[in-house]
């Protein structure tokens, strides 16, 4: 077994072969198992339950559906919430010597102040709250005070303190967090980021050097690294940055690991250090090159020695009022000279006050009161998920593996359930209604605590402790029971023409629905019709070529294309082109059209004598390029 592909570890693991372990050969066919049975049954309801006239292919999955109720459920909380009014007050002190000090007041009587209660909680609990605790909860509150402060003329620094501490590298990039930091730093999907990833672990032609695996494997769970790597990284850091920066051990990060964690590959890391990002950036496009870097860095990050920081407080008092400000100092960077993490904005700030500390403060120094200014503030609601968050909350839920995370955030926007702007996920109408169909119906099973028992039940398979088919009997046994109870429940499709029922089919353009006494009764309708849309069909004001009827525009599983009024009696069907010439061969002519998954792409309609395929509407040459489809198994 290797790694990464480059030839000393292709020889080493062919000198060096295992035996395959069976119960990780188990484990894999029981998710896939469990995986297809929860698919191929649930989406089929949900195509009936869910009857969408845009022709949109929805689909549910073990993990995808409970990716999409964490977002649901996230923006219900949002809807909910009930803003909480509060007030602070921020102070500018100066010294004798005119050096300024910003400071926020902190506290009131010996009780500190904290967000008030939320709207509502009862008269007890607000009694209670305001034993220990105080709240500027009001504009009134909050000028009263104003004006006491503004009166007084004592202030003096109560107290200074100085707290030493460390910050620690980060572990190296395991699959998960890689796609979080990409997401963060490079603004990149954690679907293009894997593509991105796969591409520096194939090889990238380095010239002399020939084809080289950069990185070793990107879907990995494990944060263990080689000895010998560990030793290169400790030398390159002598080298570059000085003993310093060395630490005295090495780092160690598998303690870090999840319980869960397979350890099948290393963590994700550069294959040999000689492979700097400078020397391989000529050889790189530049989201390579970033991609390269970001992990790079984080390795090499990882073997340094801590930063040490130096945080002071002061607290400036008159009488019961205490202001409080801090400050952080960097004594020495540490790994922070090569990388820093990215943290997202979301929920409350802590307020401190204020920023610079000036030097030679001393407890008992009389302050003077510059400015004293007031401000009105609002709680907010919880943060809507991005792409990096849900990965996150997935993988500290036990939801998922870290090679499934990429498709799944691909395929919830790819079926219309979320739609993203500014980076953060907002479901759509459709994939609230998707969402609500399922959690009603199969409440045990599109939930965090099944998903996660789930993953738990095939980590036992795979370390050998439990069987493959009680893991499968256990959970197949009470699913079918309550699909065939919600399915009974489905409400009938009458046929207004023999009074039998229309029963869902899928044909040769997509879904449709057609009487179960096919032959003697023929009728069919879409899902526009059932949905509650026109029973006209749209003509388009052209006769067939093959039976002289009219022609209709219809939905397929491709997309909108023109079809025989007489269908299924004709079969007559012809696709609708954008009117432009394609691109790549100047002879056919731009059609719509949609993946296996539902996906909208641009192609020539000469396919397969033409190959052009784009995700983008095509544009003139001078224009902007349009973005080409990469053959990838995570889009069809």
């Amino acid at each position: 077994m290797f790694n990464e592909i480059t030839k000393k570890a292709v020889n080493e693991a062919l000198k060096n072969p295992i035996k395959i372990d069976d119960h990780l050969v188990v484990s894999q066919r029981a998710r896939r198992v469990m995986d297809r049975i929860i698919g191929y049954k649930v989406s089929p309801f949900l195509w009936r339950a869910v009857i969408d006239s845009s022709g949109s292919s929805l689909s549910a999955g073990r993990v995808q559906s409970v990716a999409l109720r964490l977002i649901c459920e996230r923006e219900e909380e949002i809807e909910k919430f009930i803003a909480t009014e509060y007030w602070s007050l921020v102070a500018i002190f100066k010294t004798e010597k005119g050096a300024e000090l910003t400071a926020k007041l902190y506290e009131v009587n010996g009780k500190q102040i904290k967000l008030p209660p939320k709207p509502q909680m009862t008269e007890e609990d607000w009694e209670e709250f305001f034993k220990t605790n105080f709240a500027i909860s009001s504009g009134d509150v909050a000028q009263k005070i104003l004006e006491i402060l503004q009166a007084k003329n004592n202030y003096a620094i109560s107290d200074i303190s100085k707290k030493e501490s460390r910050k620690n590298p980060y572990p190296p990039f395991i699959t998960s967090s890689l796609q979080v930091e990409s997401s963060r730093k490079l603004r990149m999907r954690p679907r293009r980021t894997m593509m991105l990833a796969q591409q520096l672990y194939e090889g990238i032609d380095l010239g002399a050097e020939g084809t080289t695996g950069l990185i070793t494997y990107m879907r990995t769970d494990s944060t263990r690294l080689s000895a010998e790597i560990v030793d290169d990284a400790r030398a390159f850091i002598a080298e570059k940055y000085g003993n310093q920066y060395l630490p005295e051990k090495p780092k160690s990060y598998e303690k870090q690991n999840k319980k869960n964690v397979q350890d099948a590959h290393e963590a994700v890391r550069p294959t040999s250090l000689k492979y700097t990002p400078e020397f391989v950036k000529e050889y790189l496009d530049e989201a390579q090159f970033k991609v390269y870097e970001l992990i790079w860095k984080r390795f090499i990050a990882c073997q340094m020695e801590s930063a040490r920081l130096e945080t002071t407080s002061v607290s400036i008092s008159a009488d019961e009022y205490t202001f409080r400000s801090s400050g952080t100092t960097i004594l020495f960077d540490g790994f922070q000279v090569l990388y820093e993490e990215t943290t997202e904005e979301t929920g409350e700030k802590g307020e401190n006050g204020g920023g610079l500390i000036p030097a030679g403060l001393e407890v008992n120094q009389k302050m003077d009161l510059k400015e004293l200014t007031p401000s009105q503030h609002f709680t907010k609601p919880p943060a809507r998920f991005t792409e990096s968050t849900l990965i996150k909350e997935l993988e500290n839920n036990g939801i998922g593996r870290p090679s499934t995370y990429a498709m799944i955030m691909g395929t919830i926007v790819d079926r219309g359930y979320v739609e993203q702007q500014d980076r953060k996920m907002f479901p759509t109408s459709l994939g609230k209604k998707v969402n609500g169909v399922l959690v009603k119906n199969f409440p045990d099973i599109i939930n965090v605590n099944f998903t996660a028992q789930m993953e738990d039940e095939l980590d036992l398979i795979a370390n050998g402790e439990t069987e493959y088919l009680r893991v499968l009997n256990d959970f197949y046994g009470p699913f079918i029971k309550d699909l065939q109870e919600v399915e009974a429940n489905l409400e009938k499709i009458i046929c207004e023409k023999c009074g039998g029922e229309l029963e869902l089919k899928i044909g040769r353009f997509g879904k449709y629905f057609a009487c179960n006494n096919y032959p003697e009764c023929k009728n069919i309708k879409s899902l526009k019709e059932i949905a509650g849309g026109s029973n006209e069909p749209e003509y388009t004001g052209e006769t067939c070529p093959k039976c002289e009827s009219k022609t209709v525009y219809r939905e397929g599983k491709f997309g909108k294309f023109i079809g025989c009024e007489k269908y299924p009696d004709c079969d007559f069907t012809k696709v609708i082109t954008l009117g432009m010439k394609c691109p790549k061969c100047n002879e056919g002519e731009v059609i719509t059209r949609r993946t296996k998954r539902g996906k909208i792409f641009y192609g020539c309609n000469k396919y397969p004598d033409c190959d052009y395929a784009s995700w983008t509407m095509p544009k003139p040459k001078e224009e902007e390029q349009e973005e080409p489809i990469e053959s990838s198994e995570e889009e069809y």
